[in-house]
């Protein structure tokens, strides 16, 4: 069964702004106010970055799957399409604070995770996973990339935090943004970066059986 759009699970704009671009249509499934949905991206201790990322993503997913089953038993013709949910966060090995970097707290926290990004190469791990039937578990990847930093100034980070941009994204920055004048270079994907790996969220897509974009004309995947 081919499918003409999807359920996302996120309420992250840069996600959504992805998903339009490469033609995907979907409709949003988002965690209701009952939801504590803070309390899944909670890292345990001494837990190494790919292993969060995908493990938050994966436990997305499990909720997500509920909160449409029970939309279901209220709107008995709500139509079944995949869901796809995601995750990302920054990493510096050896980091003072922890590997993982997500998103800051608050301000002093934003300062605080910036300087130690200052002058340094981290990674940024993005998980994506894709639901393709109610009765089987998500399939999830998982993209890699490496940014380096030049050095800021504490006036810099200063500046950037009360911008505002910072809060709310992992590692306490935005590639889309301003931040972008911090990065000497990248390796690895520029929209896993922003938050939703583009070609692996494509490969999902495609096996998912999801009509979109320039892939409506693709052979299919019959299993």
């Amino acid at each position: 069964m081919k499918y003409q759009f999807i359920y996302l699970a996120s309420q992250s704009p840069r996600r959504q702004e992805l998903l339009a671009q490469i033609g995907v249509r979907f409709e949003l499934l988002l965690p209701r106010k009952n939801e504590d949905a803070e309390a899944l991206e909670l890292p345990i201790a001494n837990e190494k970055a790919f292993d969060y990322v995908r493990r938050v993503t994966l436990a997305k997913s499990v909720a997500a799957l509920k909160r449409w089953q029970e939309l279901k038993r209220i709107q008995s013709q709500l139509a079944w399409a995949p869901i796809l949910c995601a995750d990302t966060t920054v990493s510096l090995a050896g980091s003072p604070l922890t590997e993982i970097l997500g998103k800051p707290r608050d301000a002093a926290h934003a300062i605080e995770i910036l300087k130690t990004l200052s002058n340094k190469t981290h990674d940024v791990y993005s998980a994506v996973a894709i639901t393709s039937h109610e009765k089987e578990p998500a399939h999830c990847l998982v993209q890699k990339s490496q940014v380096q930093f030049r050095e800021l100034s504490i006036k810099l980070i200063q500046d950037y935090v009360d911008s505002g941009e910072s809060l709310g994204k992992a590692g306490a920055y935005g590639i889309q943004g301003m931040a972008a004048s911090f990065i000497q270079s990248i390796q690895g994907s520029y929209s896993g970066i922003m938050g939703l790996p583009l070609y692996e969220t494509a490969e999902l897509l495609r096996k998912a059986n999801v009509d979109f974009g320039l892939n409506k004309n693709e052979p299919r995947n019959t299993n």
